[in-house]
């Protein structure tokens, strides 16, 4: 809702947006922004974490944070993600007025998580469990957002 004020409220979105497998994609060396051409093969992904920081800033604001390109947001979901995270603080620059990437994560009833603490994860598969608050009127929710590694028997 803090960029669309028809969007629905934290409320009222489907919690299995927020559960399931996840894939982890070291996007450090992206800055300024993530592109699709830095993407793996997505199939069957459904939830994409992107690390930008080998450290999360925790002392300081760090004004030139990588984001996410707006065509990577659409490619991702014609690619069947339905939810995007990051480590930075916003899937756009910092500078943006537009809030492009926020619109096509609207435009395609995708879910955002921002603000991640990934530094002592690898790339990789994992399950993830980050369910935000049921804030009625709310535009958003802290989650605590834990990540169990996934054990795949061949």
């Amino acid at each position: 809702m803090h960029y669309d004020s028809n969007a629905e409220d934290i409320s009222d979105t489907r919690l299995d947006y927020y559960v399931g497998e996840c894939l982890v994609i070291d996007a450090r060396g992206s800055k300024p922004l993530i592109t699709v051409d830095t993407l793996p093969n997505l199939q069957g992904v459904e939830r994409v974490l992107f690390k930008t920081y080998s450290n999360f800033p925790r002392d300081f604001w760090d004004h030139t944070f990588t984001a996410i390109a707006p065509s990577t947001i659409k490619y991702l979901a014609t690619s069947g993600v339905k939810l995007v995270g990051i480590d930075s603080p916003s899937i756009d620059p910092q500078n943006s007025k537009t809030m492009d990437a926020h619109k096509a994560v609207l435009g395609a009833d995708m879910r955002i998580l921002e603000g991640l603490v990934l530094d002592d994860v690898s790339e990789g598969i994992y399950e993830l469990i980050a369910l935000p608050l049921a804030i009625e009127g709310g535009d958003a929710s802290p989650v605590r957002a834990i990540l169990r590694q996934i054990d795949h028997v061949s």
